[in-house]
């Protein structure tokens, strides 16, 4: 069988994960030629120190015959995109790959390299608006753990480039073979990209004070319930606006807002794992209509419910 050419960017300075758990991937799946490219060839040393060795360097390695160029992340890459070689180097490889994908900030290397123009893309959430302010021509959605815009890839931190790097193998192979590489590296092949990176409990400040605590709480127990600002205050003791400026202050998101979160999570694992249809997860969780959960999906996650549990089955197949 005709192997795939996989083809690495590295730089000073990358994020060893992005490179070593997608190339595993491709590795265990097998049918890969998987080659590593820095700007010079030999020792390259990851963020963390890690040296990796670069078999080729960007002056001798020809930017052809690439069918997946996958590009790094890490702390090195706002120097490497300064190096013309690179950049220029990664143009032309992208040129006549079959697809470009980018892990974490290895996004900034394409940008700068003029690829991601009038793309969706996403990163690493801690970067997404400094990638967004710097190409303002690039659509950042930082959100999704992987997002796919044609040929082009891209993913957020560090694990998502695992995430990533199966959903490419599943498309070349099918879900089966994506399913057993994913057994035997011991992930789960259940996160289909347009999962959040973000988890409302995970990602939020947590409340400093019991009044806010006990509004949080409330939200959590019945995500369902009305949850408006006078029942909250209710729940906290205090009045709605003295609510809204202290939840505001202690979670740096209004209630509302984090209500909505806590309903659109709960209605993602009603989609992944059950089979009632939209209009009764809806009502369940609080949105009252499939329309308005369907608009707070789009807004939140860039993709419409049944699009959601269509995606995430796609990939789910089995319980590992």
């Amino acid at each position: 069988m005709h192997s795939r050419r996989i083809v690495f960017v590295i730089f000073d300075g990358f994020q060893s994960l992005d490179l070593a758990g997608p190339h595993e991937v491709f590795q265990r799946a097998g049918g890969y030629d998987c080659t590593v490219v820095a700007p010079e060839p030999g020792p390259v040393p990851a963020e963390s120190g890690l040296p990796v060795h670069a078999g080729h360097g960007v002056a001798g390695l020809r930017p052809t015959g690439v069918d997946t160029l996958v590009v790094a992340g890490g702390t090195g890459v706002y120097a490497a995109r300064r190096d013309p070689r690179l950049t220029g180097w990664i143009a032309a490889a992208a040129r006549g790959a079959r697809r470009v994908a980018s892990v974490c900030t290895g996004a900034f290397l394409l940008a700068e390299a003029g690829l991601l123009d009038g793309r969706r893309v996403t990163t690493h959430w801690a970067r997404a608006g400094r990638l967004a302010r710097e190409y303002p021509a690039v659509t950042v959605q930082p959100d999704p753990i992987f997002i796919r815009d044609g040929h082009l890839w891209s993913s957020a931190g560090v694990t998502a480039g695992m995430d990533l790097a199966l959903a490419l193998v599943e498309e070349d192979q099918g879900q089966k073979a994506a399913l057993e590489v994913a057994r035997h590296l011991v992930l789960f092949l259940r996160r289909p990209g347009n999962q959040s990176q973000f988890s409302v409990g995970l990602w939020s400040m947590q409340p400093s004070s019991d009044p806010v605590r006990r509004a949080v709480a409330a939200v959590h127990a019945d995500p369902g319930a009305r949850h408006d600002i006078a029942g909250l205050a209710a729940h906290a003791g205090l009045s709605p606006r003295h609510l809204q400026r202290r939840f505001t202050a202690e979670l740096g998101i209004p209630p509302a807002a984090y209500v909505e979160r806590v309903r659109v999570e709960a209605a993602q694992r009603a989609l992944e794992n059950g089979v009632d249809p939209v209009d009764v997860i809806a009502r369940r969780y609080g949105f009252g209509t499939a329309e308005t959960l369907r608009r707070s999906f789009q807004r939140r996650l860039g993709v419409t419910p049944s699009d959601y549990r269509d995606r995430f089955r796609s990939t789910s197949g089995e319980h590992l």
